[in-house]
């Protein structure tokens, strides 16, 4: 008869923790369900000393080893398929670290496993990787297991970074065309200046006779291309390791984030980007009952931009003073009107956390909707400006064409 050591919660919902006599762990688990008792880790006396020598074992790892934060959404998808067939959370480990082919993910859940034999709480054990957990996942998985609605996390946070790495997809997809029109009308314009035009130039020169101005313009744009366009590269060059050294520094983050935001189309896109983050993260956080303190501080960590983060502070400083959340927020400036509308009746009815939710959603959309806009806008630029500039290249050579065959003939 084996012994197993076990972590429960009573029918109140007390945490109660013993031993167990069984033949096996199913055995076990039976028991314990009949005694009204929901187990939330049973293990056998003993596990714990391997897991801590697999955690020795597995702290000697190579870069290659290492678990990055690609190995996040991969954990908990494999995890909730588990949990969802009804295992519970330290059982799903186990099982993961023994049967995941792939190298990291199974080196994340030996890791989490061990911590879990050495009596740490699952967001705990999470906690020991901070590449791969951010704050806002390790205080999800905390509330979960406080509320023993592990399951219910762990779905919701399956659905908020699915909804993330969407919308990167998009937004590449968005921004991959117009940035590779932008690099082929750049080569158009190397390739002629360094190539081309000088074969054109040498051969006009040879056969004599007066250029039309389209093609001494041309000519002219190209001299001073090849002057000015090292000059210039090197300044960009000097200009950029400037900036991001500036901007290693706090105060040069501060600053710089400001600018941006005033830069016309950068600046609203980041924006846009900051606040559909935090009302879907805040969202997020209360649904699975998150403080309201601690879930604004959390949301608020989500901008990318610091001087937003800044302001989006200061918000969450004035609600925690009693202000209401569509106030502080719309003393921020960068709230749309609408959106701060429907956050004051969303906090009226008392449905702050669906309100945000749908928020988001109607956001995202509009975001999506106002990406394909600017994305045509800017592909249909650079194209007509592509092909301008190409049209005016090849009137120049004909015409320079002609000019020198009608002075030659004559």
């Amino acid at each position: 008869m084996a012994v197993f050591n076990y972590t429960a919660r009573d029918a109140q919902g007390a945490a109660a923790e013993g031993t167990i006599e069984a033949p096996n762990r199913r055995e076990a688990l039976r028991r314990l369900q009949s005694r009204n008792i929901r187990p939330l880790k049973v293990e056998e006396a003993g596990a714990a000393v391997r897991a801590k020598e697999a955690s020795k074992d597995g702290s000697k790892l190579t870069p290659d080893q290492e678990p990055t934060e690609a190995e996040c959404l991969p954990f908990l998808e494999s995890m909730a398929d588990l949990v969802r067939s009804g295992m519970s959370a330290g059982e799903s480990l186990r099982l993961l670290s023994l049967r995941l082919q792939k190298s990291r993910l199974r080196t994340l859940c030996s890791g989490i496993w061990a911590k879990l034999g050495e009596g740490q709480s699952l967001s705990a054990a999470m906690g020991a990787f901070p590449k791969v957990f951010d704050g806002q996942t390790l205080n999800l998985i905390s509330a979960g297991e406080a509320t023993g609605n592990i399951r219910d996390v762990l779905e919701r946070l399956i659905s908020h970074f699915n909804e993330q790495k969407e919308f990167r997809r998009k937004l590449i997809g968005a921004m991959a065309y117009p940035i590779f029109i932008c690099v082929i009308a750049i080569g158009v314009v190397i390739f002629f200046v360094l190539f081309l035009l000088p074969r054109l130039q040498t051969l006009l020169n040879s056969l004599g006779g007066k250029l039309p101005l389209s093609t001494k313009l041309l000519i002219t744009f190209a001299d001073v291309f090849v002057v000015a366009g090292p000059i210039f590269a090197g300044l960009l060059v000097i200009t950029v390791i400037g900036v991001y050294r500036w901007r290693r520094t706090d105060a040069g983050k501060i600053a710089s984030d400001g600018l941006l935001l005033r830069v016309p189309i950068a600046g609203s896109f980041v924006m846009r980007v900051s606040v559909l983050n935090f009302c879907h993260t805040l969202a997020v956080l209360l649904e699975n009952g998150i403080t309201t303190a601690e879930a604004l501080r959390l949301a608020e960590k989500t901008a990318p931009n610091r001087a937003l983060r800044q302001q989006l502070r200061e918000a969450t400083d004035r609600v925690l003073e009693g202000d209401s959340l569509s106030k502080a927020l719309a003393r921020t400036g960068y709230f749309p009107r609408l959106l701060l509308d429907r956050v004051a009746v969303a906090e009226q009815t008392g449905n702050l956390a669906p309100g945000l939710r749908d928020i988001s959603r109607s956001y995202r959309a509009e975001l999506d909707r106002w990406l394909g806009a600017i994305s045509q806008t800017i592909s249909a630029s650079v194209l007509v400006a592509a092909f301008s500039f190409v049209a005016f290249i090849a009137f120049a050579i004909v015409a320079a064409v002609f000019e020198v065959s009608s002075s030659f003939r004559f």
